[in-house]
């Protein structure tokens, strides 16, 4: 449901381990919805009783309804297809203000490095599924760069959107599924449950701990150069904390006649596609939106600029997995 933006980072590069036997006591039992949702999958795991299992459920559907109906570009009378196709009288609501101030923080944070607005470069690219890639000549590249650029936009103290030009599109793939996972852990704090781990597409959100284990939750990152058995990087522990993976290893197009390598990361300051080693990068941060935006962050930024960023930020911690001649390495921040 979601469009590719400047990370296209939309497939699931966390794994969950996580096993489950029955307790004797209904209070103690793991609760699980599985579903389709925002063009991928997702997972909810908590502890307790089956008695509210329905409501749960029910509940869990019309918050997704929710968010497509404010962020879905997919949906063409949701709020953000209204602002893209020039209408300026859209009120938004609070879901949409919560993740464009949380865009506007990492977009300041990044120098410009993360911004939802590369979308159309992205499509101009040929970056959607099963669309050849184009090369793009310096007068249409700048053509598109005149409608890129976060600062181009804003939202007025009557929550509504204003662009300088009306060509210019936004789009939350970078940072919605995160911030959807948080909407979801918010609502099972509120109703009383301290051990649960969410995770749609990919981002996670562990509280409290395993029902089975009674310790943290168990996560992998995936091994890029893994073969036809899935493999890890590396296993980690999650109590109440995020983890969201951005990567470009499963996602790129090789032009046929240079036989370079165009990954899905946009540069939004030069309209030209990042070459980069970094095959992925995974952040961890107190919420899901955050440690989502940030891992798109880190796949445009040169490596040593997304390092330092990190750095500076004592509540982030993040994972590279770059590229060598013929096998990986790993960076990680101090506080990985």
């Amino acid at each position: 449901m979601w469009s590719t933006t400047m990370a296209c980072r939309r497939f699931i590069n966390l794994y969950i381990l996580v096993l489950f036997v029955g307790c004797s006591s209904p209070e103690e039992l793991l609760q699980i919805h599985r579903g389709q949702a925002l063009g991928t999958t997702y997972i909810v795991q908590y502890q307790g009783n089956a008695l509210r299992y329905a409501q749960n459920q029910k509940t869990i559907d019309s918050l997704f309804e929710v968010i497509n109906q404010s962020l879905s570009t997919y949906r063409p009378h949701s709020d953000i297809s209204k602002i893209n196709n020039g209408e300026e009288n859209v009120v938004v609501d609070s879901h949409f203000k919560t993740v464009f101030h949380k865009a506007t923080q990492v977009w300041q944070a990044s120098d410009g490095f993360f911004d939802p607005t590369v979308g159309s470069l992205a499509n101009a690219y040929g970056f959607g599924p099963q669309r050849p890639l184009a090369i793009l000549g310096a007068s249409q590249r700048d053509s598109l760069l005149a409608l890129t650029g976060w600062d181009k936009i804003n939202l007025t103290q009557d929550d509504r959107i204003e662009k300088k030009s009306k060509g210019i599109q936004m789009d939350f793939n970078a940072i919605a599924k995160g911030y959807m996972v948080d909407v979801i852990g918010s609502h099972l704090t509120q109703v009383g449950y301290v051990n649960f781990l969410i995770e749609i597409g990919g981002e996670l959100l562990a509280s409290g701990s395993n029902p089975k284990t009674k310790q943290a939750w168990k996560v992998a990152i995936d091994d890029p150069q893994q073969g036809i058995e899935r493999t890890f990087k590396t296993v980690l522990p999650l109590k109440n904390e995020a983890l969201a993976t951005s990567g470009n290893y499963r996602k790129f197009r090789i032009d046929s006649l240079t036989g370079v390598k165009y990954v899905h990361s946009l540069n939004p300051h030069t309209g030209l596609p990042v070459q980069s080693k970094i095959l992925s990068a995974s952040v961890r941060a107190p919420n899901c939106m955050t440690a989502d935006a940030y891992a798109t962050a880190l796949m445009v930024l040169p490596l040593e600029k997304g390092q330092a960023l990190i750095t500076q930020d004592p509540e982030l911690a993040a994972y590279w997995v770059l590229a060598q001649a013929s096998d990986t390495t790993v960076i990680q921040s101090n506080n990985w």
